[in-house]
């Protein structure tokens, strides 16, 4: 069979996005194209190819096994031609063009606000967007190039890239909370206490996570004050309102100037690290990896 034009192989690369997101609609959003034209790349490759790839109805979309067959062995070569490419982001002198992130609250205070003025400094032709929210949500689908997230909820698909050395989480409060309360000796005592909770983006509260030795521990904590954002939580706890279940970073202020103080630091977890994910399949993005480079000799002496 002769050589496949440009065109045909990024029909190829359409096809494997379809198997891989099961939705032609949501393969057009990751490819930024039309349906209809996911649906004319397709005919033609299916055309050319003799052999049915896909099998389609009015609301599903799946691989024929010919086409699972065919889509495994393509993610190999498109994955490498992606590392390949992504690998001379960095030796680009001036990247260009638009860059949208999505961070959470936490990511953009521990990461973004110290290197941005480097970063812009060092790229003014980047267009760096970028959206602060804590919300669980699809980047693909909401319209952007990548986002920043715990690296344990990283969608499967995607490729993440840690920021972080694994960030350790503690239970803070005010020495006048301490003097009225007392301090919890051991977790259970936390169950007496008055708890800040942490509502996630999911609108779920995340229960307080503490290990020591071979032991681990999930406590719904009780509290009767919720808050969504980790700057919230630190503001009540300084109030005294409360005990806080932070991270040791956001609050390395604070426990130099003794306004908060640590307790039951022997059960202190050390979590997973924040991460840049974006799609596995996406053309290289103008200036990320220069921004994870940026990033990750910030916070981890090395870049990625």
């Amino acid at each position: 069979m002769p050589a496949f034009t440009r065109g045909e192989l990024a029909d190829l690369n359409v096809f494997v996005t379809i198997c891989r997101r099961q939705s032609f609609r949501e393969a057009a959003t990751e490819l930024g194209v039309t349906t209809s034209a996911l649906s004319h790349a397709m005919r033609n490759l299916e055309a050319r190819l003799g052999v049915k790839l896909l099998n389609r109805t009015s609301r599903s979309v799946s691989p024929t096994a010919a086409g699972a067959a065919l889509a495994k062995e393509l993610e190999q070569g498109l994955e490498q031609i992606a590392s390949a490419i992504g690998a001379l982001d960095r030796y680009r002198a001036s990247p260009a063009g638009r860059l949208r992130l999505n961070v959470p609250r936490d990511a953009a205070r521990l990461l973004l606000d110290p290197i941005l003025p480097r970063f812009v400094a060092s790229y003014p032709d980047i267009e760096l967007d970028v959206t602060v929210d804590d919300r669980m949500l699809d980047i693909v689908a909401e319209g952007f190039d990548a986002g920043m997230r715990y690296g344990d909820t990283v969608p499967g698909d995607m490729i993440a890239t840690p920021l972080t050395p694994a960030l350790k989480w503690i239970v803070v409060g005010a020495p006048a909370y301490f003097a009225r309360h007392g301090r919890p000796r051991v977790p259970q005592d936390l169950m007496s206490h008055n708890c800040i909770r942490m509502r996630l983006g999911d609108n779920t509260l995340y229960k307080w996570e503490l290990g020591h030795g071979s032991t681990a521990l999930e406590l719904d904590v009780p509290g009767a004050l919720s808050i969504n954002e980790s700057d919230g939580v630190i503001a009540a706890a300084v109030g005294g309102l409360g005990l806080g279940y932070v991270l040791e970073r956001n609050v390395s202020a604070e426990l130099s100037n003794g306004t908060l103080e640590a307790v039951l630091m022997d059960w202190a977890v050390d979590g997973p690290p924040l991460s840049m994910y974006y799609p596995s399949r996406r053309q290289t993005l103008p200036g990320l990896r220069h921004l994870i480079d940026m990033i990750r000799l910030e916070h981890m002496g090395r870049a990625a």
